[in-house]
């Protein structure tokens, strides 16, 4: 009897035994598992990179506020490159579009939808003004009028075409010359002067390119007009 205690009690300290060396593995894995997935995970955060800039309409360096049209213009590049118009992430006109020429660039925009209206250019150089002036005598108002200069913008223009721009809330195109860079966002029926103008003189002491200046870029936030 003695004997078979002792046998008894040796099986089961070898049961304990055994028992405590399964729970130390089982938690050594759980361990080892949580450390690897830790490792796992800290590595594929690490491999994801830079997060990605955020792009805002026409490619502006930040949103418009609500109630706004987001812009992006170009203007030509001496005679070679033409000029580029962006409304609300729209390309309304470019080279790619074939829908720009040498001259004056206009694009017409509804002021309250954003809606393209119709574009069109007119030759200051080798072209006549009188259908522009026409042209600038039909908009309605509440239209916003973009227009984007390449080659040259001035030679043709009269002292009446001149006037129905400045009635758009151009303040430069009264002192427009030959082969000047410059854009301009206006509208019909506006009652101050445009905020959105950019022109630079051709001057063979400061141009870019032999014989033009060079290029003119502007992006901002035209409001949408609602009355």
């Amino acid at each position: 009897m003695v004997r078979a205690g002792g046998i008894l009690k040796l099986a089961v300290l070898i049961f304990a035994f055994l028992l405590a060396v399964l729970l130390a593995f089982q938690l050594f894995e759980i361990n080892l598992d949580f450390k690897l997935s830790s490792v796992i995970s800290g590595s594929m955060q690490g491999n994801e990179g830079p997060t990605k800039p955020i792009r805002y309409k026409c490619g502006l360096s930040k949103a418009c506020p609500v109630g706004h049209f987001a812009f992006k213009i170009v203007s030509g590049a001496a005679s070679v490159v033409g000029p580029k118009v962006c409304l609300e992430d729209k390309l309304l006109m470019s080279g790619v579009k074939n829908n720009v020429g040498r001259g004056i660039n206009i694009a017409l925009v509804n002021g309250r939808t954003g809606d393209l209206i119709k574009t069109d250019f007119f030759d200051m150089w080798g072209g006549d003004v009188a259908p522009m002036i026409k042209f600038l005598k039909e908009i309605d108002d509440g239209t916003v009028v973009m227009i984007a200069s390449y080659d040259d913008p001035a030679t043709k223009l009269n002292d009446e075409a001149r006037k129905l721009i400045t009635d758009l809330g151009s303040t430069v195109i009264t002192n427009l010359g030959f082969r000047d860079n410059w854009i301009f966002v206006g509208g019909k029926g506006i009652k101050t002067k445009s905020p959105f103008e950019q022109h630079i003189k051709n001057s063979a002491d400061t141009n870019k390119f032999e014989g033009w200046p060079e290029v003119l870029e502007m992006e901002g936030c035209v409001p949408k007009r609602h009355d």
